[in-house]
């Protein structure tokens, strides 16, 4: 009987050298995303600020170094944001939403509220996160979960408060699509939740 070290060894075949493969059964390497054009008097949305609009591209000198900037300006709040070309995307600064994710977000607003039974306050950390992501159907969900219909309890001053906010930034968006204005945007929600 051979020495259990050889016959341990004789028992796992030796691994095959991997093959090579060249040619056209692999994928051509992966293009970086080509980054988003903003153009003067396009609409954008910036996550924690909402919509607002392009004013131009200027350059900065920043530390010694010329820096491309995207001016945004918010007519609401009279602010303005000056973001740096390189980092648009990764601040989240984009256009418009497409007309089929406002789409969904209003099919969204037809839905059954889902209220966690969690501390206000956690929950309101989580409502304000979704408001501040810029994503359309995140903050649809928010004014769905918070919309009171007649009949039922009242807010609190802060439910309010969270649900203005996301009703806000959700009309400011659909009226920029819709090229109409906030109060029309809002009665164009209301009608979405109503029909739920």
């Amino acid at each position: 009987m051979p020495p259990a070290s050889e016959a341990g060894r004789s028992a796992a075949p030796a691994a095959p050298p991997p093959v090579r493969r060249e040619g056209p059964s692999f994928p051509p390497p992966r293009q970086p995303a080509k980054p988003v054009e903003f153009k003067t008097g396009d609409h954008v949305v910036y996550p924690t600020h909402g919509v607002g609009t392009v004013q131009g591209i200027e350059t900065m000198s920043a530390a010694g170094h010329a820096l491309q900037v995207i001016v945004v300006t918010f007519e609401e709040n009279r602010m303005t944001l000056r973001v740096p070309v390189g980092k648009a995307a990764s601040s989240g600064l984009r256009k418009l939403t497409a007309p089929d994710a406002i789409k969904e977000a209003l099919e969204t607003l037809k839905g059954r509220a889902r209220i966690k039974r969690t501390m206000w306050s956690r929950r309101a950390q989580e409502y304000e996160a979704k408001i501040n992501s810029g994503d359309p159907v995140a903050i649809a969900e928010v004014v769905r979960d918070l919309h009171r219909n007649a009949g039922q309890p009242d807010q609190s001053f802060s439910e309010r408060q969270i649900y203005e906010q996301a009703m806000d930034r959700l009309a400011a968006e659909v009226a920029a699509i819709d090229r109409t204005d906030k109060v029309q945007a809002t009665e164009k929600l209301l009608a979405h939740l109503k029909a739920g």
